[in-house]
């Protein structure tokens, strides 16, 4: 599955959240990756909009695992000052957002519909 989530930095924290982006810990890429998450990636806007994507088999699943790791426990506390909401860890207050289109869904769908098609059209 694909899943996108939004968060919000603080502004006057972006510098310091780039910065912690640009050298995870060894051992949270690590648990990140036995966890499940694939093909992850974080967007940051100037205002402190986050937009995270990840592809995953279940996203509750692969955070439910990150959220029995210790690495990830300090992770998240060290990162939670970064963010509006430092009231809860910022894996918490992930926003989900609902997914409308995908190219490649797309192009299967009229792959198929033409390939059924074209079958069709042979078996007359």
């Amino acid at each position: 599955m694909r899943v996108c989530f939004r968060s919000s930095v603080k502004p006057s924290q972006i510098p310091e959240y780039r910065r912690r982006h640009a050298a995870v810990w060894p051992e949270m890429l690590q648990e990140l990756k036995v966890a499940g998450w694939k093909n992850y990636s974080l967007f940051l806007a100037d205002d402190g909009l986050l937009v995270g994507y990840v592809e995953c088999d279940d996203f509750d699943a692969v955070r439910a695992r990150m959220a029995l790791s210790e690495v990830n426990s300090r992770w998240q506390a060290e990162m939670a000052l970064l963010f509006e909401d430092d009231r809860q860890a910022p894996d918490e207050g992930f926003l989900q957002l609902t997914e409308i289109f995908n190219l490649e869904d797309q192009l299967s769908k009229v792959n198929s519909s033409e390939g059924n098609q074209q079958a069709q059209k042979e078996q007359q």
